[in-house]
């Protein structure tokens, strides 16, 4: 599978995702190494930004352990990942809708990239343009989740039916990301 192809993912349906299936990912393959090293990256991005920038990137923004933040931002990342795997399947399972443990995982390996992507605004210091980058992130995100659950699902002449997983598994997906947020907030 070529980069192009990965571009290619939120985008189209059968043919990029068919190819990912293919490959036969396992999932301990996939939290190695897509997982763990894609969630080190917000935890990085933030502690360098909340190290850095300071009150001038938002206020309060200096007076934060980022150490201690950063570190439960990773660890939640990992949890996140195991968690939304099992709730994919169990939402297509109730939508009658088929799918592998094996294809649920691939699919929340994948579909928060963009949002583990979007982290690399902050090495800009404006906080408009990581809002920017969250929101396509985000955009990005629930059309990944649509067109893997489109492609790898064994019943997707329902085009309904798909759309209403996704957006139940992207509720649940913004529930636990506003959860990670309130978090790093918090402390």
């Amino acid at each position: 599978m070529t980069i192009s192809r990965l571009f290619q993912l939120p985008f189209s349906g059968n043919g990029p995702w068919l190819e990912l299936k293919r490959l036969n990912l396992s999932i301990p393959f996939l939290a190695w190494v897509v997982v763990v090293p894609m969630s080190f990256l917000p935890p990085l991005m933030l502690y360098y930004a909340g190290t850095h920038y300071g009150d001038s990137f938002m206020t309060g923004f200096a007076d934060k352990e980022w150490r201690f933040i950063t570190t439960i931002l990773f660890l939640a990342e990992l949890l996140t990942f195991f968690v939304m795997g099992w709730l994919i399947r169990a939402v297509l399972d109730s939508q009658k809708m088929e799918i592998s443990y094996q294809e649920a995982y691939l699919l929340a390996a994948v579909a928060p990239i963009p949002l583990w992507l979007s982290s690399l605004a902050l090495l800009v210091p404006v906080l408009a343009v990581s809002v920017v980058a969250v929101s396509v992130g985000m955009f990005l995100s629930c059309a990944l989740i649509y067109q893997g659950i489109r492609s790898m699902c064994h019943r997707t002449d329902d085009d309904v039916v798909a759309m209403s997983a996704t957006y139940t598994i992207m509720a649940a997906s913004l529930l636990a990301w506003g959860l990670l947020m309130a978090i790093v907030w918090a402390f």
